[in-house]
């Protein structure tokens, strides 16, 4: 297995994969092959995709606002998990924050995504109870079920 940056030469591959991970929560903008792009040119070192056997077994999205690092779209191949592939990503993505500067990262999950949060427990990613969550949307966004 190699961890190596993303590009947009991988957007096929990372939106199968993200396609068949239960609870993503995509959407048709951010997640199109444009919105990705966008992402990319902002965060070009902070992006990485796990290779094996020429497919990608795994993803992380990771950037910053130039203050507070923020992690999207964390998925690893449901036969593949167990093995590392998910902390080795992070493992390069809080790296190359902390390369840029960034000292604090958030993230979001899914309160019914039970994998997903004993994940990023197990990574070190605490539970604030003292705040909401709140957002807006500006455009209207059509939700993608996964």
């Amino acid at each position: 297995m190699e961890i190596r940056l993303m590009t947009i030469k991988d957007y096929d591959k990372v939106y199968d994969l993200w396609m068949n991970t239960p609870g993503m929560g995509l959407n048709n903008l951010d997640d199109s092959r444009e919105g990705i792009e966008k992402y990319l040119r902002r965060n070009p070192a902070t992006c990485f995709v796990a290779e094996g056997e020429g497919r990608i077994t795994g993803i992380i999205l990771s950037g910053h606002d130039g203050r507070r690092g923020f992690i999207h779209h964390t998925a690893v191949l449901a036969g593949e998990r167990g093995q590392g592939i998910g902390k080795a990503l992070v493992s390069h993505a809080l790296e190359a924050l902390e390369q840029e500067g960034i000292h604090k990262v958030s993230l979001v999950v899914f309160q019914e995504n039970k994998l997903g949060n004993a994940f990023w427990e197990s990574q070190g990613f605490a539970v604030r109870d003292d705040l909401y969550f709140r957002n807006k949307s500006i455009t209207e966004l059509i939700r993608i079920d996964t």
